[in-house]
């Protein structure tokens, strides 16, 4: 993961959530910026970083789908259920992992790291929306 982009986008969506968005998209964002901060104390030393599970960042991953399930299961709006289902996707990388312990540890990082991108994404989407029904031009 390019810190050089996640960092800026990260904080971007976050004040556009925390500005704009939801009670959903806060909460999504809020989750989004603790596991981040967790995750930059949990990761392995650099020579070993994905040669191994990544059980700090397995426990942070499962920790952020239980939060954005949560958010999903009592959301009015669909595109909560999305992020949930990404995160499952970046949190099955470990069990891929611990299945295929030779799994190179590009692929896993890359696996595990991918899905917040399409999940920022889709929190954008949902605030959007959210602005479009606050004035009347969607359906409640």
């Amino acid at each position: 993961m390019n810190v050089y982009l996640y960092w800026p986008l990260l904080l971007l969506v976050t004040a556009v959530a925390m500005l704009r968005g939801s009670r959903d998209a806060r909460a999504v964002t809020a989750i989004c910026v603790l596991a981040s901060v967790a995750t930059h104390f949990a990761v392995a030393p650099v020579a070993l970083r994905y040669s191994r599970i990544e059980t700090g960042l397995l426990i942070i991953d499962q920790a952020t789908l239980a939060g954005f399930t949560l958010i999903a299961l009592v959301s009015q709006r669909f595109w909560p259920l999305w992020v949930a289902g990404l995160q499952l996707t970046s949190t099955l990388a470990h069990l891929f992992k611990a299945l295929h312990f030779t799994l190179m540890p590009q692929a896993y990082a890359a696996a595990e790291r991918l899905w917040v991108y399409p999940i920022f994404a889709i929190v954008l989407i949902g605030i959007v929306r959210h602005q479009l029904r606050l004035r009347g031009r969607l359906p409640s």
